[in-house]
């Protein structure tokens, strides 16, 4: 992996991450967790959205959109099992 995909990676993960807590209200995870929520629901995004079958486009926005999906549906589980 390069640098550049890297950093595409971490700022495509902020993004997404940011997105997500934005959506969702109390689940605060600091900046660093931010990017790795980004970046994982990124993975979770991408699975989700190809078990429905259901392609946004192509491109960096699609990324974004993607792993926001995901990040969101990943902090509401981390809320759901908070409140456990």
């Amino acid at each position: 992996m390069s640098l550049e995909s890297l950093i595409v990676w971490i700022v495509i993960g902020a993004v997404a991450g940011t997105i997500a807590d934005w959506l969702v209200s109390g689940v605060r995870m600091g900046c660093l967790g931010t990017v790795v929520i980004g970046i994982i629901g990124a993975f979770v995004g991408a699975w989700l959205l190809q078990q429905l079958n259901v392609s946004i486009g192509s491109g960096l926005i699609n990324d974004i959109v993607t792993a926001a999906i995901g990040a969101t549906v990943l902090l509401l589980g981390i809320r759901l099992l908070r409140r456990i």
